[in-house]
């Protein structure tokens, strides 16, 4: 087991005139500084994408029942999910430049902290307009809260590991869409919608805990407020986003009514409709446990194939549509080509300068834009008269647009990247004694063998 920060207790000084020799106290001074184990690190910031995703995503499935409870029709009730991509989109950008000068682990906390109040607030809130807002509050630390769970990840590890260690955070988002809106869904049926955001708000709490034991430790931000502006004068940053915020829309115009789609098209029962949505979520946890692996070796040659395959598998979706076997496994490499996500928030930090923050935060700002604007080019083909399946063609239509934006964007991608810093990056290599690389930074690792404690092990 690896030996964590703390554990370790310091020496009495000379004890009992108990001699120790100067090797025993370096080593013990080393071992009590050993970062924890990256993977529990990438797991504590998991976990907050994990409740993210749960509230994201089940609120949809739970609209029937809040509505019904807080006496509004459905079409009103959306306001509520509408209200929670707005706090998003505004929350992003507004928390990443006032966060400027705080410490990455301070924002972690604090940030899942108003993810908590917010979704506890939409437990009890006791009419609409009261949900509406604290929907809002609700979703105002998401994007801000990726956005840094991302920069800490990519600090953790060699230049090269970027995008998988990012890709590693995500998952906790892809993996909400397998386990955490099932259950939320379960919960809000068997027990009420009010015990689904009561849960969230306790994951929240969960990854507070988790955050506030295993984040490293960083100094206050250096970055100046203004100076994180300037990323919004980056002609390659609003490239990388548009990227985004069109390729993505594909997704969403097929996955907001695919439950329909199934049911008027595919003919399933609604009671087999939870199993389609967790092929998907299974596409998605895969394609960010395994793309972000090619991304590391070629970025943008990684996201130019992903947004080509998300084009073809959206084009196949009409003629699948008929045959339940088949759209399963559509669904599924349609799920898949959500790791284009982590891909741009590398691409982010590699053109953002020194506004690395609002650049990762914006990141998620255009993930919310894409699900605005895929379902409601999807709605309007389906109030044309084109039938349910005709969402696959737009999908398929702004996965190609944003592959020509790729196009653009690709220009640049010989730029030289930006380093990712922090209290916990690799260190030179004469200092690697002062300040251990974490431990599953292999390269890093690799270099400061002779350095390293042997009693901070892998886990």
């Amino acid at each position: 087991m690896a030996t964590f920060a703390g554990l370790v207790p310091v020496d009495a000084t000379n004890a009992g005139h108990m001699s120790i020799s100067p090797q025993a106290t370096s080593l013990r001074a080393t071992a009590a500084s050993a970062p924890p184990h990256l993977a529990i690190v990438l797991f504590s910031l998991a976990m907050g994408g994990f409740a993210i995703g749960t509230t994201e995503f089940a609120s949809m499935s739970l609209l029937p029942f809040f509505a019904a409870d807080l006496r509004v029709d459905e079409p009103t009730a959306g306001h509520a999910i509408s209200a929670y991509a707005l706090g998003v989109v505004l929350g992003a950008p507004l928390i990443a430049v006032l966060g400027a000068r705080f410490a990455r682990r301070t924002q972690l906390l604090a940030l899942m902290a108003v993810f908590a109040l917010g979704n506890a607030l939409t437990s009890l809130a006791p009419g609409f307009g009261w949900m509406i807002a604290a929907r809002f509050l609700a979703g105002l630390p998401h994007g801000a809260y990726f956005g840094i769970a991302a920069l800490v990840a990519a600090s953790l590890v060699p230049q090269h590991r970027r995008s998988r260690a990012i890709g590693q955070v995500m998952l906790g988002l892809t993996g909400a869409t397998i386990i955490g809106v099932p259950l939320a869904n379960l919960v809000g049926q068997t027990v009420g919608w009010r015990a689904s955001f009561g849960l969230v708000s306790l994951l929240a709490l969960l990854t507070v805990l988790l955050c506030a034991l295993f984040a490293p430790r960083d100094q206050a931000g250096r970055s100046d407020p203004l100076r994180e502006l300037d990323a919004l004068r980056s002609g390659r940053v609003w490239i990388t986003l548009a990227i985004g915020a069109i390729g993505f829309g594909g997704m969403f115009a097929v996955y907001t009514y695919l439950a329909t789609t199934l049911i008027e098209v595919t003919k399933v029962s609604p009671a087999v409709i939870p199993f389609f949505l967790a092929v998907f979520g299974v596409g998605a946890t895969l394609g960010n446990l395994f793309v972000p692996r090619f991304a590391d070796r070629a970025l943008m040659p990684t996201a130019g194939v992903i947004l080509l395959f998300s084009a073809v598998a959206l084009l196949v979706f009409p003629l699948a549509a008929g045959n339940p076997w088949l759209l399963a496994i559509d669904i599924f490499a349609i799920g898949a080509g959500v790791s284009l996500g982590a891909i741009l928030q590398t691409r982010l930090m590699d053109v953002a300068g020194d506004a690395q923050a609002l650049a990762a935060a914006l990141n998620h700002s255009a993930f919310n834009t894409a699900n605005a604007l895929g379902p409601f080019l999807g709605g309007l083909a389906i109030r044309e008269g084109l039938g349910w399946t005709s969402t696959g063609p737009v999908g398929a239509a702004l996965a190609l647009l944003g592959f020509l934006i790729w196009i653009v964007a690709s220009r640049d991608a010989g730029s030289a990247p930006v380093q990712i810093t922090s209290e916990l990056d690799a260190a030179p290599l004469k200092n690697a004694a002062a300040r251990p690389s974490p431990p599953l930074a292999p390269d890093d690792q690799s270099r400061s063998a002779s350095h390293r404690d042997p009693v901070a092990g892998d886990a």
